[in-house]
């Protein structure tokens, strides 16, 4: 029975591509599969029909089915009958030609039908045998995608499987995100590509992507939305063709000149060279990088030769001002510096943009930069790191206005520097398996007893030494690596979970999840698959979420899908470090929420300040007005400990009921 099943859902992929009414039969031509477009062209609910004869035929004829059924049985190719009257469930009667072929499965023989109307092949000048070959001929020239409404792959050919290195089975459910790689320029592309399709409008053009085992490949992607009559989305088709080698080539060309020709600086490849023959050498300079505050604004006011007059004009000045320096353009709107100058002179370039304004067709554009800069040696000993450091610095000053060329302190660089490292090493540490989990004791206040724990990841590695959660979660989720960590957590706060149900040990495992890890349609069967792995019950797990995770999620249907799945087999939702400062609390309202933890910022300070404390009581009483169980985080001492347990809060955690323990430290609490 089950191969019956994988027949009929590839014959419901079949369908989701074409317009045509479409059905199949056993050898004794009852009917097994009825497609939706058969219910909507006559009537029959599939329900009805499964197991019974074709009920659009003429039962007066069945000796002429009957040797067709005979034909189709002997024939290896398709055959087609013309002017065939069908009839529909409310006795209308229409004519049609029937494309059929019969096939061998397991075994057993069936027959698949396609009714083509004549309306329809006389307006589209088609038939099923020119779709075929449309279909096999773009298969055959050009790697081919199917998203569905929400992005997710449901069909990739061959060519895309053969390019990406992916599997039928890993591929399958993959978000149109998780094939490019996680940077914030490609991320940018993506939305841009994501808006215009959404909007009903096609995409072509270039696009950097990445394969299973994270090796960069460029297409030349047409991206068409396919809409139904009454121009309802249906589903995206993706065509590809690989560009790589030309990308490469054209790379390499790059580096030959090493010359941007429009604005006639040096290119970042030629930069690169000089700052390693500079760092070769021990010679002392700074490392200037600078970039045009709302560049891309000003690019939609003006048109592409204007935007040409702008750059030109804005790397005259730098010339002037930076004669003594190595000046590259690094990319659209970003711009390097490799100079002996001191960074109050460089800093003053802020004031000598004022003070030679850029006009452009006798209007003055009010030009402004951001920019870093770093020293070699004393910030930074390699040419990426920087280039981290400057542009760093530059996100740092965009982020409060712009307008500004800084220098990050020492204590900056040093976290930079240990954040590069720890990048590279997190690599290596889940490859050989580095990581483990300590878990953090949650006392119920009514009853003093333990009720759960949070399992928390931890890392000891040999050259870093103790990486904080603090650290290698936010650099987790920028390297796209917060997945592989989840997935970690999960398996061990499960298996734990069981191995203390087993010892009849009363106490649920949380651990805590992104929106990245959620945003994978196949969440759902990954947690149901590790649950079914260790033998724990649903009900002992916690899934602990952040604000920003919940606003994210408030607005994607599938998430929130995926969590109500889980709610319903028994697993438990937990919003982490709730009123951190999101202003909108309407995802209380839509998400799943069987818990909230109130932060350990409010919690700190609660004995001493009036007003912490009726705002803690207040986040005590909307919690469980929600009929939610409310936890406090990071409680340390007594006084807050008593003054919690006076509010009504249900629960508490932190140094004063224990710090993160193991699981044979946890066992000795009961």
């Amino acid at each position: 029975m089950h191969h019956i099943q994988e027949l009929l859902e590839a014959s419901r992929l079949i369908s989701n591509h074409t317009p045509y009414p479409m059905f199949m039969t056993d050898m004794h031509g009852h009917i097994i599969w009825w497609s939706d477009e058969a219910e909507k062209s006559f009537g029959y609910k599939s329900d009805d029909v499964k197991g019974k004869y074709v009920p659009l035929f003429d039962r007066n004829l069945d000796d002429h089915f009957t040797d067709i059924w005979e034909s189709l049985s002997r024939s290896l190719d398709p055959l087609q009958f013309d002017s065939v009257p069908l009839y529909h469930q409310n006795g209308d009667s229409f004519t049609a030609s029937i494309v059929a072929k019969s096939f061998p499965f397991e075994n057993e023989r069936f027959s698949l039908f396609q009714i083509n109307f004549a309306d329809i092949q006389n307006t589209e000048n088609t038939s099923f045998i020119e779709l075929q070959l449309l279909k096999k001929g773009l298969s055959e020239s050009f790697m081919l995608v199917y998203l569905d409404k929400d992005g997710i792959v449901i069909h990739a050919n061959d060519k895309f499987l053969s390019s990406s290195k992916w599997t039928p089975k890993r591929v399958l459910g993959k978000s149109f995100w998780q094939l490019i790689p996680n940077t914030p320029d490609h991320v940018a592309k993506a939305e841009v590509i994501v808006k215009k399709i959404r909007n009903g409008e096609n995409f072509y053009g270039p696009i950097e992507k990445i394969t299973k085992t994270g090796q960069i490949y460029w297409v030349n992607l047409l991206v068409i939305p396919i809409t139904d009559s009454q121009k309802n989305l249906l589903y995206y088709l993706l065509l590809e063709e690989e560009i790589t080698e030309k990308k490469l080539l054209q790379t390499k060309l790059e580096q030959i000149a090493y010359v941007d020709t429009e604005t006639g600086l040096i290119s970042r490849h030629r930069l690169e060279e000089i700052v390693a023959e500079y760092i070769r050498d021990s010679k002392h300079f700074s490392f200037v990088y600078i970039s045009i505050d709302q560049f891309y604004t000003l690019k939609e006011i003006f048109n592409d030769q204007t935007e040409t007059m702008l750059l030109t004009e804005f790397t005259k000045r730098l010339k002037v001002y930076f004669r003594d320096s190595i000046i590259a353009r690094t990319s659209r709107d970003e711009f390097a510096l490799i100079t002996p100058l001191s960074d109050w002179y460089i800093q003053e370039f802020i004031y000598f943009l004022k003070q030679k304004p850029i006009y452009l067709n006798n209007k003055m554009i009010p030009l402004t930069v951001s920019g870093g800069i770093t020293k070699f040696p004393e910030d930074q000993q390699t040419y990426i790191n920087l280039l981290k450091a400057s542009t760093t610095t530059i996100q740092k000053i965009k982020k409060e206005g712009g307008g500004s060329i800084a220098i990050l302190s020492q204590s900056d660089h040093y976290k930079l520097s240990r954040r590069i490292q720890i990048e590279k090493r997190l690599l290596l540490a889940l490859d050989h398996n580095d990581l483990h989990v300590m878990y953090l004791p949650q006392v119920d206040v009514a009853t003093g007893k333990v009720i759960a724990v949070e399992a928390l990841v931890r890392w000891e590695d040999e050259v870093l030494g103790t990486v904080s959660p603090d650290e290698l979660i936010p650099i987790a989720e920028e390297t796209g690596l917060i997945n592989e960590i989840g997935t970690f957590v999960l398996e061990k706060a499960c298996e734990q979970a069981a191995i203390w149900q087993r010892k009849e040990i009363p106490v649920k495992v949380s651990y805590n999840s992104s929106i990245r890890e959620f945003r994978d349609k196949n969440m759902v069967k990954t947690i149901r698959k590790v649950l079914e792995k260790y033998n724990c019950s649903p009900s002992l797990l916690q899934i602990e979420f952040t604000e920003k995770f919940a606003i994210e999620a408030e607005g994607e249907q599938s998430i929130i899908g995926q969590m109500r799945k889980l709610q319903q087999d028994g697993v438990t939702f937990t919003l982490d470090d709730f009123g951190t400062g999101y202003a909108s609390l309407h995802y209380l309202q839509l998400l799943p929420i069987d818990e909230m933890k109130i932060d350990s910022s409010f919690i700190s300070s609660i004995t001493g300040l009036e007003k912490q404390k009726k705002l803690v009581q207040g986040l005590i009483h909307l919690g469980h007005s929600l009929g939610v169980r409310v936890v406090a985080e990071g409680v340390e001492h007594e006084s807050q400990y008593l003054l919690l347990k006076e509010f009504g809060c249900d629960a508490l955690q932190g140094y004063y009921i224990s710090p993160p323990i193991s699981a044979e430290e946890v066992e000795k609490l009961f």
